[in-house]
């Protein structure tokens, strides 16, 4: 049995214009993990990352502090299975 997952988070609060996107991908890529975080219209991050369980929960623990500037009110999270459709970690325009 396989501990691979799906997570998307919603990140609310000051996180757009603050490098938030940047720091996201950067500790994605030295967790091993795939996906992709983009920001949203309402001024929201959206971060979809597929990879074990472990080193997402530690991702989710990244979004929830964010960069120096942020400031991070509340992280949402969902879980699901493992799809496979991502290859590498990107930041989405």
């Amino acid at each position: 049995m396989t501990d691979l997952v799906s997570v998307q988070a919603i990140v609310y609060g000051y996180v757009q214009g603050v490098l938030f996107r940047d720091f996201i991908s950067k500790r994605a890529k030295e967790l091993g993990l795939v996906g992709y975080v983009r920001n949203l219209p309402e001024g929201n991050v959206e971060v979809n990352a597929e990879g074990r369980r472990k080193q997402l929960v530690k991702l989710i623990g990244y979004c929830k502090v964010g960069p120096p500037m942020a400031e991070v009110d509340k992280v949402v999270v969902n879980w699901s299975e493992y799809s496979g459709k991502f290859s590498h970690f990107s930041i989405s325009y």
